[in-house]
């Protein structure tokens, strides 16, 4: 008889919860879920099932309805679900709240994120980071539980006596630890705002976009590089530059962490070197995947955060990626419903957004490279013109 592996690591499974607020609707709520199962993806989780609830404002106790914590309880305990999953940022206080009634695992959304970042950070640079937005996130929900972080702070310094309770020394070595990561980073940043200066006269441009669009794709092909690239969010969190040439014009290309609808601040303020790479370019490339049936809302959620970031008025390329899974519906002739976004082809879209936008608009596949010498040449006449203009008296064979 062959023998089973009893030391396999079992799926962990989680359920999901969305609130609907008056300024939403089912549809849109579902996509929000959807995204969030995504994420959950991503981290290793399996959804097993999804609740929602509307809501006129979030439950102070427990962010959701006392029927609605009862029903997700009895199917958590029934079916033995290891981790709930809220759409929204819960407070300290819901959260602890929460995790007393179900006595399972409570992320949020902001938590949630986190936690892919911290899974996906590959270099020091990018740990640190994450490690800085998990304590900054982490201070005012302190309720006694982290006692474990004081083995990190050492033996010396201590202040205070035995009798000190024990949520304010947790609170301390976190406020310590913050500063630490803090002076930490500021180096860090010098460096890197030093390899940028030293980087010289090559105009610089980067790829900015929804996480998941496929930017590192373009980045390999515009670069002849082998950036890691993959199906899941947040495949790239350290800023990758690459030298590229395109004819005999130079250019300096860096692909950059993906955004995301409710990025947690924390992140946004931890990770200012890896944006800075963003506000610094000379030129955006911003990706979006055409193929999504949200992509509109993806697209203002990254010109937000460009908006956010002191980024937004920078040029922009805007190209459509992932033409090839681009699927629609064909309306029928007599059919009077509302025309939406899954009615429209490829041909609708193309007019509708090349028309009106003064920045150029591309079409484009980096799966199959179809019309990637198009994105070539609208790459290389912008940068010839930009640094012709940046430097006139260039001796130049262009």
């Amino acid at each position: 008889m062959k023998e089973t592996n009893s030391t396999a690591i079992p799926t962990h499974t989680c359920v999901l919860m969305g609130v609907i607020n008056k300024l939403q609707d089912d549809g849109l709520a579902k996509e929000y879920l959807e995204e969030l199962a995504f994420l959950a993806e991503t981290y290793g989780l399996e959804t097993k099932k999804t609740f929602t609830q509307k809501l006129e404002k979030p439950d102070k106790a427990t962010f959701i309805g006392k029927g609605k914590v009862s029903e997700i309880k009895n199917y958590v305990l029934e079916n033995k679900i290891d981790v709930v999953i809220f759409d929204d940022e819960l407070s300290p206080s819901q959260q602890r709240n929460l995790e007393k009634e179900f006595g399972k695992k409570i992320l949020d959304r902001t938590t949630l994120i986190l936690e892919i970042f911290e899974q996906r950070a590959q270099t020091a640079h990018a740990k640190t980071q994450v490690q800085l937005a998990q304590y900054q996130y982490m201070l005012p929900r302190l309720t006694g539980m982290w006692t474990h972080l004081e083995r990190q702070r050492g033996g010396t310094g201590t202040r205070g006596g035995a009798g000190e309770k024990e949520i304010e020394t947790d609170r301390r070595i976190v406020r310590d630890k913050i500063a630490l990561l803090k002076e930490r980073l500021k180096e860090i940043d010098k460096q890197m705002a030093t390899q940028r200066k030293n980087r010289g006269e090559l105009i610089r441009v980067a790829l900015v976009g929804y996480t998941n669009v496929g930017k590192s794709t373009i980045m390999n092909l515009l670069s002849k590089s082998t950036v890691f690239a993959e199906n899941k969010l947040f495949a790239t969190l350290d800023t990758t530059v690459r030298k590229v040439t395109i004819d005999n014009v130079f250019f300096l290309l860096s692909d950059t962490v993906g955004f995301i609808r409710k990025l947690p601040t924390e992140l946004v303020e931890s990770f200012k070197s890896t944006l800075d790479e963003v506000r610094e370019a000379d030129l955006l490339i911003h990706v979006v995947d055409i193929s999504h049936k949200n992509f509109e809302d993806h697209l203002n959620v990254v010109k937000q955060t460009l908006q956010d970031i002191g980024a937004g008025d920078k040029p922009v390329i805007l190209v459509f990626n992932k033409i090839d899974a681009f699927t629609y519906t064909k309306k029928e002739d007599d059919d009077l419903t509302p025309t939406t976004r899954e009615n429209l082809s490829l041909n609708d879209i193309k007019n509708t957004w090349m028309k009106s936008l003064n920045n150029p608009c591309l079409f484009i596949s980096a799966q199959t490279k179809e019309n990637i010498e198009e994105l070539k040449k609208t790459v290389y006449d912008l940068v010839k013109e930009m640094h012709i203009k940046r430097y006139p008296y260039h001796n130049l064979l262009y």
